[in-house]
């Protein structure tokens, strides 16, 4: 082996512009699939870092949800219990070693005085030992810390917030934290590999869930049945299967619902209330945690690691050519090992170690390209994703690459090799004057290899095209706003210690300041951010409209500031703007959109009639104006009915963001923000701050990531194709110089050669067109849920992609076409 990786070397080093080239090939073409593989491992591969995570399962509680209920990235409204019901079944369940609710919450923080902001979770005392974790530093929550409920003020820190703020310090044990404006004590860290069990949620402060009433004044949802919240997940028992704890866990789960929440349930029909008692509990693996990122994450993750093998593939193919060229030139060498006894097993070991040591340095090479696409991609996503991954090299996916790298030798190393070693090749060199042509089998090998490249980058430049132009049709899509000149963040005092008196206050006062500021041309407010994939809603009633059990009255709803409309370019079709003197123990209105008005029979008429939002069916909001549809908080998908109340009627708020018009630079106004918030009221961080257009932009993140990523790749692809159709051709020249001497002896001019390269060109160019159409074709239909307006394929995108390979290709063969119409008849008859 070790004789074998010395030749090797030695005959690499021969070749050093083959080498380079190949290297650069394979280095692009595995570094793309690393960095690709290193999402796709951290989204969708990656168990969670505790011990015996297979044991670890997610609990659902799938069905009709009569009341409230509130979801986040941990996953969808399916999975949610009430706190009771959970309680209910840790109580009484005998299946797992332990059950434990958590529920992430945005904390505001505040150490020495020092305003801070992060992410949070509330978790029950069953938490860590469900995980069987040890702390870093200090201890963890047990389940002493679940009760009294409101009465435990402690805290754990997440590890990379202990390392990166405490500097790893053991003396933060003990220390005062305040946290939405409360004092916590912190008992301990979490461990240093661990953050959490949702993917993009990764916590600064570990809190007791019995303490969510306090952190989060005016919830009082401990008890109630019809408020559904917390997410579960368990630890089977090792003797205890899914179907097994599946089946005791309903067994315990069927009673409450049939004994204790039913009765509770009122105002539904008989339908309804037969899928409620048919409800049962669900039971997933939950070796990766809870959250819904990586089901959104797999058909892109899978669509890029397609795109990026493709790629690896076309690099293999123009390896495999060079190492056939390469080859020919050897069969002297080839012919004299065989005489001198040499086995076919031996030379085959040779040439493939070759093959894998080449792959292997491409290895070495990719994790550089790896890194910096890597980077790349971390750019394209928001700023508040960034954080839940690490854009880093981890171990797996340098075990990756090298398992990747390997396989590529082989599969690029192997027809070569054989075909150099082949049983024949003593009398072929001696009927070739020491020359392995390759023979009819090697030629058409090589065609096959080009025209597979062509079918490949066909299908990648088609379905990159769909990806531009779904972009385009998501650029082009109207949000019926004008907001690019305009500065958003977030503000929430309550969150900071203020009660929500002093917030109504705070707010007045900052929508003052923030108009008095340089530049300023207009300020308003919303609770609901705009187009930060945010959305709250709540059954309606409305005048005139009638309600009953299974009837459609829902809608999602927003409070906003003054002038809201006129600030956001929304002109009103009927009525008024949300005005400065709607204020609280004034009579409440509200504005509704049209798709509002449509839904509940208002038609133009809205202005003027009443509603009520929630269980209130008074009706005390009279509608004053009726606005355009607009997007709410999606730039993609269908606006839907909306209500907007007047935020300054409600003085439970306790978090508004702020919208900043201003004729001055962004980052002008940026500075401007945060320097007049600060001296307002140091104690509240400003949140989120970013111009409008940046918000829209990481709205539809994966939009522009997947085109940006499939445009470079496939354009990476076809100049790889461009470079083996050009290398093979080249090549073909050469072999076929006497051939096309005698051509040119017999009567045939340069034109009739040029036609004849051109002819195997177009031919090339026109099979593996018409496969890469088709295959584009079917992916396109395959990602059509990743499409926005577009059916999985376009007239204009195929037409374009055809037309620029096309041109690619004839002119890859331009050159050696050329090249052979310049030949010289006599010297290619002397030509061996």
């Amino acid at each position: 082996m070790l004789r074998n990786l010395r030749l090797a070397a030695r005959m690499l080093s021969k070749t050093p512009f083959v080498t380079c080239i190949a290297v650069l090939s394979l280095a692009l073409g595995i570094g793309a699939n690393s960095a690709i593989f290193s999402l796709f491992d951290q989204m969708l591969l990656q168990p969670l870092p505790v011990p015996s995570p297979e044991e670890l399962v997610n609990l659902g509680a799938p069905g009709p949800k009569m009341g409230s209920t509130q979801c986040s990235q941990a996953g969808s409204c399916e999975v949610v219990f009430s706190y009771p019901m959970y309680r209910d079944l840790e109580r009484t369940q005998t299946v797992l070693t332990g059950l434990a609710a958590h529920r992430a919450f945005q904390p505001s923080l505040a150490i020495d005085g020092e305003p801070l902001t992060g992410q949070g979770v509330m978790v029950s005392g069953s938490y860590f030992p469900t995980l069987q974790l040890q702390s870093a530093a200090g201890r963890l929550f047990t389940v002493a810390d679940d009760a009294p409920v409101g009465a435990n003020f402690v805290a754990v820190l997440g590890y990379d917030f202990w390392r990166d703020r405490f500097g790893s310090s053991p003396s933060v044990i003990g220390k005062t934290i305040r946290i939405n404006g409360k004092a916590f004590s912190v008992i301990g860290v979490a461990p240093k590999e661990f953050s959490g069990t949702t993917l993009g949620v990764r916590p600064t402060v570990y809190v007791p869930i019995s303490m969510r009433a306090v952190i989060e004044p005016g919830f009082t949802n401990f008890e109630n049945r019809r408020a559904y919240w917390v997410y579960v997940f368990g630890r089977r028992k090792p003797d205890v299967s899914l179907a097994q704890a599946t089946a005791a866990l309903n067994a315990l789960y069927r009673p409450i619902i049939n004994d204790v929440e039913v009765p509770l349930q009122s105002g539904i029909s008989n339908q309804t209330l037969a899928r409620f008692k048919a409800r049962l509990v669900t039971v997933n693996d939950g070796r990766q945690g809870q959250s819904s990122t990586p089901e959104n994450a797999k058909t892109p993750l899978l669509l890029l690691m397609g795109v990026t093998g493709v790629v690896l593939l076309i690099a293999c193919a123009n390896i495999a050519n060079l190492l056939l060229a390469r080859g020919a030139g050897r069969a002297a060498e080839m012919g004299v090992r065989l005489a001198l006894g040499a086995t076919r097993g031996q030379l085959l070991a040779l040439l493939l170690t070759e093959s894998v040591l080449l792959a292997l340095i491409g290895g070495v090479a990719s994790l550089g390209v790896a890194h910096l696409t890597l980077k790349f991609i971390g750019t394209l996503m928001p700023s508040n994703e960034v954080g839940a991954l690490v854009f880093e090299l981890q171990g797996s996916v340098v075990l990756f690459t090298a398992a990747l790298a390997v396989v590529t030798g082989l599969v690029f190393g192997l027809f070569p090799a054989l075909h150099s070693t082949r049983s024949d090749l003593i009398s072929v060199i001696r009927a070739g004057a020491g020359q392995l042509t390759g023979g009819k089998a090697a030629t058409r090998f090589r065609a096959t290899l080009v025209t597979v490249q062509i079918a490949l980058s066909m299908a990648l430049l088609v379905s990159a095209g769909l990806f531009l132009k779904s972009l385009m049709n998501v650029s082009r899509v109207d949000l019926g706003l004008r907001v690019d000149d305009v500065v958003t963040f977030g503000l929430s005092p309550v969150r900071a210690g203020m009660d929500s008196t002093r917030a109504a206050v705070y707010f007045t006062r900052v929508q003052e300041v923030l108009a008095a500021m340089p530049g300023v041309t207009g300020v308003t407010s919303s609770r609901v951010p705009l187009l930060a994939g945010q959305s709250w809603g709540t059954a309606v009633h409305v005048q005139g409209f009638t309600s009953g059990p299974d009837i459609d009255a829902d809608s999602r709803l927003n409070q906003v500031g003054p002038g809201y409309f006129q600030m956001m370019g929304v002109p009103l079709i009927a009525g008024r703007d949300i005005a400065e003197s709607d204020l609280h123990g004034g009579a409440r209105v509200a504005v509704v959109n049209e798709t509002f008005a449509r839904k509940f029979g208002l038609g133009r008429d809205a202005v003027g009639k009443f509603m009520s939002d929630g269980e209130n069916d008074s009706l005390t909001v009279q509608i004053v104006g009726l606005t355009p549809d607009v997007k709410y908080n999606s730039v993609k998908d269908t606006i839907p009915p909306v209500f907007y109340f007047a935020a300054r009627q409600d003085w439970s708020i306790g978090e508004l963001n702020f919208y900043v018009r201003s004729s001055l630079p962004v980052a002008q106004v940026m500075a401007s923000v945060r320097g007049a918030m600060k001296a307002l009221d140091p104690t509240i961080p400003v949140e989120d701050l970013k111009s409008m257009p940046q918000q829209i932009r990481e709205n539809v993140f994966l939009d522009h990531m997947i085109s940006i990523l499939s445009a470079a790749f496939a354009v990476l692809a076809t100049v790889l194709a461009a470079i083996g159709l050009y290398g093979m051709l080249a090549f073909s020249v050469t072999q076929r110089t006497r051939e096309i001497g005698v051509r040119m002896a017999l009567g045939a001019d340069a034109a009739r050669v040029r036609a004849m390269v051109m002819k195997q060109v177009g031919l090339m160019t026109l099979v593996g067109g018409v496969i890469g159409v088709a295959g584009a074709f079917g992916i396109g239909q395959a990602a059509r849920a990743l499409l926005f307006g577009l059916e999985g394929h376009d007239a204009l995108v195929f037409s374009a992609s055809v037309l620029l390979l096309s041109a690619v290709a004839l002119a890859a063969g331009f050159l050696p076409a050329r090249r052979a119409a310049l030949i010289n008849p006599m010297q290619a008859l002397r030509h061996d």
